[in-house]
This record gives structure tokens, sequence and C-alpha cells, in this order.
């Protein structure tokens, strides 16, 4: 099995990923870094170049929204997901859905489908 996806697959589910986590409650930076690399057996790495312009990218798209907290003694940026987030990340989970579908319906007898996995 190949150590990471390649970054072609990554580039057009990054965003998902992340609303994902966000949708899941308040998160931060490392713990939305963390929380991905978990659910992906490590395979999904998010560097803090390729987080943190994605965080930018989707607050001034208004689908997620930020604020600083210093709970723990240092200042740290915390991300939640709008109503416009949740709506665009049942729409983008809905089309991702399907387009996965298609591409096993094309790749099938080149591949054998993963079984599901729980968690």
């Amino acid at each position: 099995m190949q150590e990471s996806f390649e970054r072609e697959l990554l580039r057009g589910s990054l965003d998902l990923m992340v609303l994902s986590v966000i949708a899941e409650g308040s998160q931060y930076g490392y713990s939305i870094q963390k929380r991905v690399a978990a659910a992906s057996r490590e395979q999904v790495k998010l560097a803090a170049g390729t987080l943190y312009p994605l965080l930018h990218r989707l607050e001034n798209d208004g689908l997620i929204k930020s604020r600083w907290e210093q709970e723990t003694g240092r200042p740290r940026k915390w991300y939640d997901i709008t109503a416009a987030g949740k709506r665009a990340l049942q729409q983008r989970a809905k089309h991702w859905h399907q387009y996965a579908e298609c591409v096993w319906s094309l790749i099938g007898p080149f591949a054998a489908k993963p079984k599901p996995t729980v968690g």
C-alpha cells in the first residue's frame, strides 16, 4: 500500500476533510492536523503551509469563522463551521460520494474495492 495519497487525489478533497473535522466541533489548527492524520491512518498529513491558507480561504468564503482564545496560557485560534459551511459540507459530501461511485464503476475491474472500515 502506498504510504500517502498522491497530491492529485488530495487536491480536490482537503476542503471537504477540513470542513468535516470542524463540523465535529470547535477545532484549532493542530487539532485539525491530528484528526485528519488519524482518520486517514496517517496517510494524509496536512502541513501548516497547506492548512492555514486553506482555513483562511474557507473563512473568507464564509464557511467557517474563527476566534482567539487564551485558556491554556498561549493564544490559540479556534475555528467553527457556519450555517453556510454546514450546507456546503452536505452538498460537497453528496457530490464527492457521487464522484467516488462513478470512479469505482470505471476502475472496479482493475482494482479491488477496499472493505469499509469502522472509525
